[in-house]
């Protein structure tokens, strides 16, 4: 594995670590974001993986579909959770009337988690 994506997933892992504090304080708002942050880390991750490397969002978001869901790499859930979580930090970001509940948290911390976990677990296969 490269040093630099072992660097984004221990950055992924930090950054879901940071959002159970938030989560904790009742913040469930800016958790929104930091999950996003963290699926985006382990995509790029695994992008760098392949030599890739991106400047915006969106093409770490296709890039990450090309290479990963059509080849049936990794389950397209995945990708799906990516744009959720986007869409989600786009409206907690820059909304003034963003209203996110702990469950919302829960739950994208969690899908954050298991994508960090997959990302992993394929990693250390070699695939």
């Amino acid at each position: 594995m490269k040093e630099a994506t072992r660097k984004l997933l221990a950055k992924a892992a930090r950054v879901l670590e940071f959002a159970e504090r938030l989560k904790a304080g009742g913040d469930a708002e800016f958790v929104v974001g930091r999950a996003y942050y963290a699926m985006f880390y382990v995509a790029e991750a695994l992008l760098n993986e392949k030599g890739q490397r991106f400047r915006k969002h969106g093409g770490v978001h296709g890039a990450f579909a090309v290479h990963f869901v059509k080849t049936g790499m990794l389950d397209g859930k995945y990708h799906r959770w990516l744009l959720e979580a986007f869409s989600k930090r786009i409206t907690g970001d820059y909304g003034i009337d963003a209203e996110f509940t702990a469950e919302d948290a829960s739950l994208l911390i969690t899908q954050a988690r298991e994508f960090l976990d997959a990302a992993k677990q394929f990693l250390e296969k070699g695939t």
